[in-house]
């Protein structure tokens, strides 16, 4: 575990860097200089590139953390490992964009009445989903060989520096709206094009490969297990991006603004746990490779705690100060019809980041069929609460909806692990952290509201929750190894402290 957390740590440095540049840009930049109708334009043109590409991957991800075991071997080219993680993409980015253009009619007809804006920019999708596919592909060959500093650095701080800059010069009107669209796609680019040059310094891109190494067993185990992720997909990646493509569709592309910024104060909550699920995915692939489902579990559990203690306190942090939020940021009060979105997508990733590393355990195992048969019932839950919410609650009831299935997914899966690879990720420690977190949010409640300004009742607040929350999870022994950083935080501050001093002459 002390490799996940060392590498986890550094990477949770940039995700934190960029979590502070994206902060500004969407809550003073965006909020400020950019229409809503604009925002939920780039947005919905992101979250459709990244439906096709994710379609387009093929299950490459996946596949890649599952079977790469089979394939180490760094003085041989990883046995021609790059040249297969190449090759599906490619297919399937030709068989996917290919059903892109032959749907495009079905898919304007759906954005046209609410959303025309979109129609008009769709060809940028294209582009857009070809550098987010072979993107993340390149992401996952870097988290293989454990190196995830770099590539976070690109995802969490490149781009959004580079996109800061896009939005300032449309800002300045230096760019118009076409300008931004190029040069928001143009970003995506540039992280592909980093993302691959730094691979090229730590592994092997050979594109020099054997078939005669896969023999036919493993080419069976690795077609069975494409296929069935690739049926899966379809659900899955559906499903995450639903809830946005109804609100452009059924409300227009200034409600997808506002669901947007929202969306994105929920999303903070996730960034500690990107950054230990990928360090932590490569272990497991092992562990259950060689069949240790007593590894795979006391990771299981390890994972899903630290990652709940993350998300919650942000959570935490977070709703305690949403007011003070909406009033600091320029347009607040269009923006705060957001603010229940806010409460449920947050509520949605807590579920989702504590639970998430069971579907990697199931998925590294001879049992990951059995999440496709809840795929579909769990595409057509998303499409029937979307449709039942939105014209009665607007975006907070789709935010409602992605909490049901949410909750219903994550419930199935855990189901499946327990049952299937024993794991349970349930214990004293989980419970603890559940607790504290309630008890602070009451404590929350009875502080009193600081109403000269909403920046120094914010400040006020985080100190007080924040001091008792460092109280708390020290004194209750949440986490051993939390615990024993902090004791090596606090020996080393003490011993720069009590260093002795040079003798006077």
């Amino acid at each position: 575990m002390g490799v996940i957390i060392r590498q986890s740590i550094k990477a949770t440095v940039f995700n934190y860097i960029g979590a502070f540049i994206g902060f500004l840009t969407t809550f003073f930049i965006l909020t400020k200089y950019v229409e809503p109708e604009v925002i939920g334009l780039t947005k919905v043109m992101y979250e459709v590139a990244a439906l096709v590409a994710g379609f387009a991957q093929l299950g490459t991800s996946a596949s890649a953390m599952r079977f790469f075991p089979y394939f180490r071997n760094p003085e041989n080219n990883h046995n021609g490992f790059f040249f297969y993680l190449m090759l599906m993409p490619a297919i399937g980015s030709a068989v996917f964009i290919g059903l892109f253009f032959l749907l495009k009619g079905l898919i304007i007809d759906f954005f046209a009445k609410k959303s025309p804006l979109f129609v008009e920019y769709s060809s940028w999708v294209v582009p857009l989903t070809l550098f987010l596919l072979f993107w993340t592909v390149l992401e996952v060959y870097s988290n293989l060989l454990m190196r995830i500093v770099v590539p976070k650095f690109i995802r969490e701080v490149g781009v959004r520096v580079m996109l800061l800059v896009v939005y300032m010069f449309y800002a300045f009107r230096l760019l118009d709206l076409a300008g931004l669209v190029t040069g928001c796609v143009c970003v995506y680019g540039m992280a592909m094009l980093c993302t691959f040059v730094y691979v090229s310094h730590i592994g092997t891109i050979s594109m020099k490969h054997n078939f005669a190494f896969i023999d036919r067993d493993l080419r069976k185990k690795i077609l069975y297990y494409t296929l069935f992720l690739i049926v899966g997909a379809f659900g899955g990646s559906i499903m995450a991006q639903l809830d946005l493509f109804m609100v452009s569709s059924k409300m227009g592309l200034d409600y997808a603004g506002v669901y947007t910024v929202a969306f994105y104060m929920a999303a903070v909550i996730e960034m500690p746990a990107r950054s230990i699920l990928a360090i932590s995915s490569p272990l497991a692939a092992a562990a259950l490779k060689e069949g240790d489902f007593v590894k795979a579990n006391e990771l299981y559990k390890k994972v899903s705690l630290h990652q709940l203690i993350a998300g919650s306190s942000l959570f935490l942090m977070i709703w305690i100060n949403i007011d003070n939020i909406f009033d600091i940021i320029p347009n607040g009060d269009v923006y705060e019809t957001g603010k229940w979105v806010v409460f449920f997508i947050g509520l949605s990733k807590l579920v989702a980041i504590t639970l998430n590393f069971g579907g990697t355990l199931i998925s590294f195992s001879r049992y990951y069929y059995w999440g496709l048969y809840f795929t579909f019932f769990l595409t057509a839950l998303t499409i029937y609460t979307n449709y039942l919410l939105i014209p009665r609650f607007g975006i907070t009831g789709a935010a409602v909806a992605s909490f049901i299935t949410c909750l219903i997914s994550y419930l199935w899966q855990q189901w499946i692990v327990l049952k299937k690879v024993k794991g349970n990720p349930y214990d004293v420690a989980m419970l603890k952290q559940i607790g504290m977190v309630v008890l602070l949010f009451g404590v929350n409640h009875i502080l009193p509201v600081w109403k000269i300004s909403p920046i120094l009742d914010g400040c006020y607040r985080s100190l007080v929750i924040g001091a008792f929350w460092s109280v708390l999870i020290h004194r209750l022994r949440v986490s051993e190894e939390l615990n024993r950083l902090i004791g090596k935080i606090r020996n080393r501050v003490w011993r720069i402290f009590d260093a002795p001093s040079d003798p006077i002459d």
